[in-house]
């Protein structure tokens, strides 16, 4: 399995909800564990639950809301970063408002389009990896 990194955020309106990344789990699988909730407008890191967070977590969320702040001014020539940004609000948006009708209106054709994108980027990762390898 490729290094993934520690840390993951999902954006959403103004921060993002920060999650540790665990891979190291007696099912291989990989684990987000929700950490934190981040407002990059006001600089709030709210831990979630009853989490204390460490000097190091601190640190790297603070580091990912300065660099987040400098991608938001660039954002006019960014529509790459804009969709993968769209697609974390949209993981928001399914899991926190999205009432029934509007999932059932929706999910077919997130799923074909996130399917598509998907096998996309594992080929063309799979296309790399064995082009570095020679």
């Amino acid at each position: 399995m490729a290094d993934l990194p520690d840390y993951y955020f999902r954006v959403r309106d103004n921060g993002a909800l920060v999650f540790r990344v665990d891979t190291e789990n007696r099912h291989r699988r990989i684990e987000m564990d929700p950490i934190a909730a981040v407002n990059i407008r006001n600089g709030e890191i709210r831990p979630q639950g009853d989490r204390v967070l460490s000097e190091t977590d601190v640190e790297v969320i603070r580091d990912w809301m300065a660099e987040r702040r400098e991608v938001v001014a660039a954002r006019e020539m960014d529509d790459i970063f804009r969709a993968v940004d769209h697609l974390n609000l949209t993981a928001h948006w399914a899991q926190t408002r999205a009432t029934d009708a509007e999932l059932d209106e929706v999910t077919e054709s997130l799923l074909m389009a996130m399917h598509d994108l998907r096998s996309v980027l594992v080929r063309r990762k799979s296309e790399r990896l064995t082009r570095d390898d020679d």
